[in-house]
């Protein structure tokens, strides 16, 4: 089989549900590892990329709750990155045990990554990405009086949670290290929580108040990786259109031309699928042969024995394989 270079951007679930504490996102990492790891024992280079917005909205929460005038709650910015820390080092090591296990020696590396986003995108003046944790309609009113500065919305039927700026990607700043990383055989964690929000301001990088998407920065490091798939791992194994309704269908094989007609017709919920639909695109299109997966975690064997979840070409891929 040939060697492929892949990036996997892991859905929140894959690192925390209902359980907030450090024991339980370390043991949900280590059952994410064990899927993982089929990648790399089928001779693929792999690359993680991972979402944070559960863990920074609890960070910044727990920094307000005990912010003082001589011990400040830092900014969102500096929160993306002790986030992308922590969670690097339960999935390096969760990871580590896996390989081990499998017989495979490969290291595993977090960098802590910056993502410049532009001074002018209009997401910082109307915040849309949520972070943190699901509120009835009651709590995020008490939140918003306690924290007049927070937005709260609804989000997806599953609640109300904050909202902040969520500028897309220009470019990934140490994607050149990244892929010194996986051209000497190692796995990186990277761009994690859409990486720490910067903007270029002469030669100085400034970070921002806000929470990158992290399909869109996946895709973006994916790109100036080279490389050949982009997977994106979410709740369910394929995308629907109809979702819900008994018209529901699963899309396997679809083209960017059919993906983009589904849009129009309003199908992907804003506040989920739709930006890995759009992420998934933006691959495609930026690359001259590169594809993008949608699936669950849970069906990554089945993708790799079968091909089994939602695959994202530019064109057919029976006409493609020809």
């Amino acid at each position: 089989m040939t060697k492929r270079r892949v990036v996997v951007a892991l859905g929140g679930n894959a690192i925390l549900s209902k359980d907030a504490s450090a024991q339980a996102q370390q043991e949900a990492l280590r059952k994410t590892a064990k899927y993982l790891v089929q990648f790399v024992k089928q001779g693929d280079e792999l690359v993680i990329s991972h979402g944070n917005g559960p863990q920074v909205g609890n960070l910044l929460l727990q920094q307000a709750a005990g912010s003082t005038d001589t011990n400040p709650a830092m900014p969102i910015d500096t929160a993306v990155a002790m986030t992308q820390g922590s969670i690097g080092y339960w999935l390096q090591n969760a990871m580590r045990e896996e390989l081990t296990k499998a017989g495979l020696n490969k290291s595993v590396a977090t960098v802590v990554t910056q993502v410049e986003v532009s001074e002018t995108d209009h997401a910082f003046s109307d915040p849309s990405k949520p972070i943190g944790p699901f509120y009835s309609k009651e709590v995020a009113e008490q939140q918003h009086v306690e924290h007049p500065n927070y937005k709260y919305v609804e989000d997806a039927g599953r609640g109300y949670r904050r909202v902040v700026p969520s500028p897309k990607p220009v470019n990934v700043v140490e994607a050149d290290v990244v892929e010194k990383l996986v051209d000497g055989g190692v796995i990186p964690v990277s761009v994690g929580g859409g990486g720490v929000p910067v903007v270029r301001v002469n030669d100085r990088l400034e970070g921002r108040e806000a929470v990158i998407d992290k399909d869109f920065a996946s895709e973006k490091l994916a790109e100036q990786i080279h490389a050949d798939m982009l997977i994106i791992l979410t709740a369910v194994d394929h995308v629907f259109v109809n979702f819900n309704t008994p018209q529901q269908k699963s899309l396997t094989n679809v083209t960017v031309p059919e993906l983009k007609q589904y849009i129009q017709e309003g199908q992907f919920a804003k506040g989920s699928m739709l930006p890995k639909v759009q992420a998934a695109i933006d691959f495609v299109e930026n690359t001259k042969h590169g594809k993008t997966v949608i699936t669950s975690l849970e069906n990554i064997g089945d993708f790799l024995a079968r091909g089994e979840g939602t695959v994202i070409n530019q064109i057919p891929e029976n006409i493609m394989n020809k």
